[in-house]
């Protein structure tokens, strides 16, 4: 039987016998990226941290990260960091998410020559933060996007939740042929951190920054899913053809966003075992999303991992038989950057695209991961 992929959703078509073989299929058309104001090396934050901890010293210095975009804390009169109660970090993340936020969809916008009015429809993902009601109706308040556009907030879902979102929005680019989609990630990582000397701390303290990153998608219904890999892309970027998910069930506490007493805030938790954990279910989810569009790990030119973190990056790699040169964009964009959760891997996506090495008939794994816990995988083709 001839397997192709076909519209978001669908796990198996065969063309043959398959009347929805000619459904559109959601192309990326643009993309924008934007970050808070400041940007820091490892070695300033542990000064302004006032960490001395030789061990917390070593996770920040050894985490091949160089400068991250944050948003601190003012400084008290002693030069340390105040501490923020938890209504000041949401009011921080209200302000620098919808900022960031406004920046990356404008951006993405102007790469495509649209304009404000020409949104459809709005998907905003965020987990550094919580408004009711969500950042999409703060943005089209603000922006001045028209108030007929559909909307919906993906909240809480943590640094795989860029691909969730995607398809959610694919989906409706999908079902909406012509219409435009704009799906944005929007993250303050600077308002989830509580600040002290513990290793668990450390851990989280030592890696997020500040990101967003926006992208446009439109459905052409000439332009079918199932397409021979020969037949040039038309202008815009890689159709969108599947995708694959997998919840890690007996993982489900090693990534975790929870109230944390002591301090009085929200506070991030990562199990020191869950660079290993993906890692070894990272095979699993790859091979059920080729195999379901006929494909082999070698047919894939373009590998878009999360920027989760070194370990992460490595245990991905090495169990998918993937080179650094694979993953080149996701190290550039951890070491650039940080882990900027739920839009790291379009970051990773804007600098394949600034490389122009992407040929037509090109296919394409984005993949992420993230609390559940849980890898997300999509297929895409040039």
């Amino acid at each position: 039987m001839s397997i192709t992929m076909s519209a978001p959703g669908a796990d198996v078509l065969d063309p043959e016998n398959d009347s929805r073989k000619n459904r559109a299929a959601a192309r990326i058309t643009g993309i924008g990226t934007a970050v808070s104001d400041h940007s820091y090396s490892q070695a300033e934050l542990l000064d302004l941290c006032s960490i001395t901890d030789a061990r917390v010293r070593s996770v920040f210095l050894n985490s091949a990260i160089e400068r991250r975009f944050l948003s601190l804390p003012p400084l008290a009169a002693d030069g340390t960091l105040l501490t923020e109660t938890q209504g000041e970090l949401l009011d921080k993340h209200k302000r620098i998410a919808l900022d960031m936020g406004a920046r990356a969809v404008r951006a993405a916008l102007d790469k495509v020559g649209l304009d404000i009015e020409d949104i459809d429809y709005l998907c905003c993902t965020t987990t550094t933060g919580f408004l009711t009601p969500g950042i999409s109706a703060h943005l089209i308040r603000e922006m001045g996007i028209p108030a007929r556009t559909s909307r919906i907030d993906v909240v809480g879902m943590g640094c795989n939740a860029g691909l969730n979102a995607l398809n959610a929005t694919a989906g409706w680019a999908v079902a909406n042929p012509g219409k435009v989609a704009v799906m944005l990630c929007t993250e303050a990582c600077s308002a989830a951190y509580v600040i002290d000397g513990s290793m668990r701390t450390a851990v989280v303290n030592s890696l997020f920054g500040d990101g967003a990153a926006a992208i446009v998608l439109v459905a052409d219904p000439s332009d079918t899913a199932y397409a021979p890999a020969a037949v040039p892309a038309s202008p815009g970027g890689p159709r969108i053809l599947g995708f694959a998910s997998h919840l890690i069930t007996e993982a489900i506490g090693a990534m975790r966003y929870d109230w944390d007493d002591e301090h009085g805030k929200f506070s991030f938790y990562l199990d020191p075992q869950v660079p290993y954990v993906v890692g070894a279910n990272a095979e699993q989810v790859v091979d059920r999303l080729l195999d379901n569009a006929g494909l082999r790990r070698s047919d894939i030119s373009h590998w878009l991992v999360h920027s989760g973190g070194k370990k992460v990056i490595d245990a991905v790699r090495v169990n998918l038989g993937l080179t650094r040169y694979d993953v080149r964009h996701t190290t550039g964009v951890l070491r650039d950057y940080g882990n900027l959760s739920s839009g790291s891997f379009l970051f990773s996506y804007e600098r394949l695209l600034a490389e122009e090495v992407a040929q037509a008939g090109d296919y394409g794994v984005l993949m992420t991961m993230g609390p559940g816990s849980t890898i997300e995988t999509a297929l895409v083709q040039w």
